[in-house]
């Protein structure tokens, strides 16, 4: 039901394990297999999976202002309900902190809605005329072959990224989403080299790999 969509699950620790291991098809090949005794059916199912999930059971690990109640085994085994194989077909993992009040009161206006479309539109215009040959439309749809050839990055970020992964202990699946994220963060700068600086950025969205490494 989500083809060309958006699905989002909340509390993603919360659903059976053996729920979330079944889409690592659909996030890899873009379609799911349902298999039955009589018969075996295939339908397209490529999404845009969003989640969200506290940072452990209390939900208060690295607050600032409350303490949390979890001790390390127990944050361990929470973030583990996730597996390391369905993580690394995740883009982007960020943290995201809770907001002070002085935030929440402020009257300064934020940024609209409509120059972060227009963006958005810039961006996705980029990524279609490259593509255009290739029958995709999106960076994260890039096979090995057109990462090699639209994700070429200097010895500086190469240096970087391999302490990255050194460091992180990350797969080679996870160093093909760091590169296809950092595309895209030079495309939204309208650059047509990828610099070291979006590597760092690309890096930095993978902080469940962080809590699964340190």
């Amino acid at each position: 039901m989500a083809h060309n969509g958006i699905l989002f699950l909340d509390e993603l620790p919360e659903f059976a394990r053996n729920v979330l291991e079944v889409m690592r098809q659909p996030l890899e090949d873009g379609q799911v297999t349902i298999s039955r005794a009589a018969t075996s059916l295939t339908f397209p199912s490529r999404f845009m999976l969003t989640a969200a999930m506290n940072p452990c059971p209390c939900g208060f690990f690295n607050d600032p202002t409350r303490e949390c109640s979890c001790t390390p085994a127990i944050i361990q085994r929470y973030v583990s309900k996730i597996s390391g194989p369905l993580l690394d077909r995740i883009d982007i993992h960020i943290d995201v902190p809770a907001v002070k009040y002085a935030d929440l009161s402020t009257k300064a206006p934020g940024e609209g809605s409509l120059p972060i479309r227009q963006r958005i539109c810039r961006t996705r215009q980029i990524q279609q005329e490259r593509f255009k040959k290739d029958k995709i439309f999106a960076n994260a749809q890039m096979t090995p072959r057109l990462i090699r050839l639209h994700c070429e990055i200097d010895g500086e970020s190469q240096r970087h990224l391999e302490q990255a992964m050194t460091k992180m202990g990350l797969s080679a699946r996870a160093y093909d989403r760091i590169l296809k994220v950092a595309r895209t963060i030079a495309d939204m700068e309208e650059r047509e080299k990828i610099l070291d600086r979006h590597i760092s950025e690309a890096i930095q969205y993978r902080s469940l790999d962080r809590t699964y490494w340190a």
